[in-house]
């Protein structure tokens, strides 16, 4: 039998607004079958909101309301995208894609943190003796049970929403502190490993492959996708979407 077949498509950088319409239009591509990852970086320092957050929350720090800003598809709270790698993974519902009673939430972040591992980097997942909530505002302050953490410090968070049985889920690996957010510390300030978006994309991709066992092909965006991300763009820099809350 064939292995499943996932997509991986490029490693890119760019704007909020395209970055939330791709993995959107990666979701909708899951809707109709079509399982892939994806890695990528933004082309500023951005804040992007949790679906649920009000748009007014990203005031609570001067340091914030500086930043540009999107709002997610996904829930949870918000992120500042600096110095980190982000990931995408759109999965159609269904086995083998999704099985019951599984958490992609974890078994993804087990993922990542064989990733860090073969980096030399030891993560572990935060347990349900863990979980606190150091802030309001951002997701790296709030520690969830299947989040990753190096000793008490979080690292790797991660968001999901469905449509249709399908999933996206999307997240961040935090590489090193923000100026941003000068209290949040990522893998090279609690370890001392310097990290590039190569060396940690590469290592990612390996470890979804022992993983999963899935067929992991470099695929380009579809003519379709790029035209849904394009429309979809419009839509993540209007305040329709942007202030809705």
């Amino acid at each position: 039998m064939e292995p499943p077949q996932c997509h991986l498509l490029p490693f890119h950088i760019a704007n909020g607004a395209w970055n939330m319409a791709a993995d959107e239009t990666l979701l909708e591509s899951a809707v109709a079958g079509v399982a892939s990852l994806r890695l990528y970086a933004w082309s500023q320092p951005t804040l992007s909101l949790g679906y649920f957050q009000h748009h007014e929350s990203r005031r609570s720090d001067p340091l914030l309301s500086e930043l540009a800003w999107v709002r997610r598809p996904s829930g949870g709270s918000a992120l500042v995208h600096h110095l980190e790698v982000t990931y995408a993974l759109a999965l159609p519902a269904g086995v083998p894609w999704q099985k019951s009673g599984e958490s992609w939430l974890r078994r993804m972040h087990a993922i990542l943190s064989l990733a860090l591992q073969d980096l030399g980097i030891a993560v572990h997942m935060c347990g349900d003796e863990e979980e606190r909530k150091l802030g309001e505002v951002l997701c790296f302050l709030h520690h969830t049970p299947g989040d990753l953490l190096y000793g008490s410090t979080k690292v790797v968070g991660s968001a999901q929403r469905k449509r249709r049985g399908a999933l996206l889920q999307h997240g961040s690996i935090l590489l090193a502190a923000s100026p941003f957010t000068p209290n949040l510390p990522g893998l090279w300030n609690l370890t001392g490993v310097t990290l590039s978006s190569e060396s940690l994309c590469a290592s990612i991709v390996d470890a979804f492959k022992r993983n999963t066992h899935w067929d992991l092909e470099p695929a380009m965006w579809s003519p379709a996708e790029h035209f849904q991300i394009e429309h979809l763009v419009g839509k993540y820099t209007q305040p329709a979407w942007n202030c809705k809350r």
